[in-house]
């Protein structure tokens, strides 16, 4: 089954629907950010300067009223060593628990691919816990799996 959904850039009055998503999304990897590290992202995402950006997945029909976000993919856009173009990577992606498993997920991975096509980034990455096997299945489908593996050094 697939949700019937929108896949678009988030406006002002998505703030409650985003931060309801955001607050389950941060709940999911068991981690708390202050409320003006939230109120900070939210005004990154808005302001078309700054490199942090996000899809927003609105639905259109069925379960859910017509306009409720139902999912989210933030990204940031960066310079890169080996090319003029940005790369993207997606840093958050998350579909409402009542919403998973009917499409909305791949749907903004698309989307954001689609974006990077049309603006011409050559790359569009992202990476996932070993252990959350229902988003690597779903990205399994869209691209094999890179060989290259994450380090990662805690400053704070």
């Amino acid at each position: 089954m697939t949700l019937p959904c929108r896949i678009r850039a988030p406006v002002p009055g998505d703030e409650a629907g985003w931060r309801r998503l955001w607050q389950d999304y941060l709940a999911f990897y068991g981690v708390a950010v202050p409320p003006d590290v939230t109120d900070a992202l939210w005004r990154r995402i808005l302001e078309p300067r700054e490199p942090v950006h996000a899809l927003v997945a609105e639905t259109r029909l069925g379960f859910f009223s017509a306009g409720q976000l139902v999912g989210f993919a933030n990204y940031v856009l960066h310079a890169h060593t080996l090319g003029p173009q940005p790369v993207c990577y997606m840093e958050d992606l998350f579909v409402a628990d009542d919403a998973r498993g009917q499409g909305v997920g791949r749907a903004l991975i698309e989307a954001l691919i689609h974006k990077g096509r049309v603006e011409g980034w050559p790359r569009v990455t992202w990476h996932t816990h070993e252990a959350n096997e229902a988003a690597r299945a779903l990205y399994d489908k869209i691209v094999p799996r890179d060989p290259f593996i994450r380090y990662k050094v805690k400053l704070r």
